[in-house]
């Protein structure tokens, strides 16, 4: 359990109300932004991932604190945590585990026992994804997908909750494979982190807080009261004018003349569910326009793509040009 306070007798776990949940999220955040100075924002919406039970892929250039980020997200959940740095080399068997002769009283039995990878872990950062061959990206894409892993015809559950915070840099192309649409289409959500402020990049030259507050950090909240915050989450009220207003940016991606694929299914429930999870962490019980529109970029803008006589350099950056342009032309319901 968590080392803070226990929660309310009158909110219990199973019926977490939103001032509960508000309050647990604060505790997260709170933990998190101790070890990454001065990106509230990005912390944020990385927390607001987590209560709506999906996976985080953080894409910038090197040393801006992605790996530091992970790294306190885990820290401060009181979870099973593995961190599997992505080579060129990596093996499925190096994630998903295998199946290995059984010794019995130091002689072979002639069975076969299966030994689980480092991917039997409720919080798994996979550190510069890109670098794995396509057939190690599809082992991951399962667990991400299913919540389970396929060994030998046999499906082996994965502990829950499960998430994955993956890292990528997205200027650096040699010797990277990148991510097929199915993949980052498991992502719930993509961040960008971006360079400090002045003042904040001098506080983090003072203070070093990598190096100085990370391995100091401790669960503020347990794998139960997440999943306690998903449950409520999803009880969040989204009514038919919001699905309207959803469903017409979703539309929008697939009928610009500068994308060549646009936001599926998929990645409209996605938004969804986040922008109920950041209700409810802002003490709601109910969604409001601003919920959808704030998250959109960061929750579609990695699932669409552009038409290739559109695209330049920075395609992923440009991608989310489109879907301001979209937000910007989409009518918000009063």
């Amino acid at each position: 359990m968590s080392r803070h306070a226990p929660p309310d007798p009158a909110a219990p776990l199973a019926v977490l109300d939103a001032r509960r949940a508000a309050e647990l999220a604060g505790r997260l955040r709170a933990q998190v932004e101790r070890a990454l100075r001065g990106k509230p924002e990005v912390v944020r919406q990385s927390v607001e991932a987590w209560v709506a039970g999906g996976h985080l892929l953080v894409e910038d250039v090197p040393g801006v604190g992605k790996t530091t980020l992970a790294h306190a997200l885990a820290r401060s959940l009181d979870a099973t945590f593995r961190r599997i740095q992505f080579t060129s080399d990596l093996l499925p068997s190096d994630l998903v585990g295998a199946s290995v002769p059984e010794i019995v009283e130091g002689r072979p039995s002639g069975r076969f026992v299966f030994q689980p990878g480092p991917l039997f872990a409720q919080v798994v950062l996979a550190d510069e994804i890109n670098r794995a061959s396509p057939k190690t990206q599809s082992a991951l894409l399962e667990a991400m997908a299913e919540a389970s892993v396929s060994i030998d015809g046999i499906a082996h559950r994965l502990p829950q909750p499960f998430l994955v915070v993956a890292t990528q840099n997205p200027v650096d192309h040699h010797g990277t494979h990148p991510l097929p649409e199915s993949q980052l289409d498991r992502f719930l959500l993509r961040v960008r982190i971006g360079y400090p402020e002045p003042a904040d990049e001098a506080a983090v030259l003072r203070d070093d807080p990598a190096a100085t507050e990370l391995p100091r950090l401790e669960p503020v909240l347990t794998s139960d009261e997440l999943l306690a915050m998903r449950a409520a989450a999803e009880r969040v009220k989204f009514d038919d004018q919001l699905v309207a207003y959803l469903l017409e940016i979703v539309r929008a991606t697939r009928e610009h003349a500068a994308l060549r694929l646009g936001a599926s299914p998929r990645g409209a429930v996605a938004l969804r569910r986040i922008a109920q999870a950041r209700a409810l962490i802002d003490g709601r019980d109910y969604c409001i326009p601003e919920d959808v529109r704030d998250l959109a970029v960061g929750v579609l803008a990695h699932r669409v793509w552009l038409d290739p006589r559109e695209a330049g350099a920075a395609a992923s950056e440009e991608a989310e040009w489109v879907l301001r342009e979209i937000l910007d032309a989409t009518a918000v319901p009063l």
